[in-house]
């Protein structure tokens, strides 16, 4: 459950939600596909400088099938399924760089509070334990990648 009181796998098969929480982390707009726009604020919001078009262009384009310069929820689910556990593994390690500020290896109470804040959800001091503790970290060292796994269920 997320602190938004949605499940983070929403959606009614779950064969079609397998992906749904890595998405709507990138859709920033919130309108139901992935722009370039939504690319550069999620980098924007994380990175430190850099010029990200051409990595922004072929994640883009890798995943647009019916090329109308976004990708739908289908389009990314479908790329990320042909090899999921590879694909997914490669884009939620990108989402976890991001997300890892000091670059240390984990999400600390700090990191976790600071990305879901950026993203649009209210996550109260107790949601963030609540989350570390759903991906099998402590309070005092945070969560790894694979708790961050565990935590969105992609795992």
């Amino acid at each position: 459950m997320c602190p938004s009181g949605r499940s983070l796998l929403s959606g009614t098969a779950a064969a079609n939600s397998d992906f749904r929480s890595a998405f709507d982390a990138l859709d920033a707009d919130r309108d139901g596909k992935i722009s370039r726009e939504d690319l550069r604020a999620f980098y924007a919001g994380f990175c430190n400088g850099g010029d990200e078009d051409e990595m922004i262009g072929m994640m883009i384009s890798m995943a647009d099938s019916n090329r109308d310069g976004f990708v739908q929820y289908e389009e990314f689910e479908r790329v990320l399924g042909y090899k999921k556990k590879a694909a997914a593994t490669e884009v939620m390690e990108d989402v976890f760089r991001v997300m890892d500020k000091d670059g240390d290896g984990r999400l600390s109470h700090e990191d976790l509070k600071n990305y879901m804040k950026w993203a649009g959800f209210s996550a109260s001091d107790e949601d963030i334990r609540a989350m570390i503790k759903l991906g099998g970290g402590d309070e005092n060292g945070g969560v790894s990648f694979d708790g961050l796994l565990k935590i969105l269920a992609v795992a």
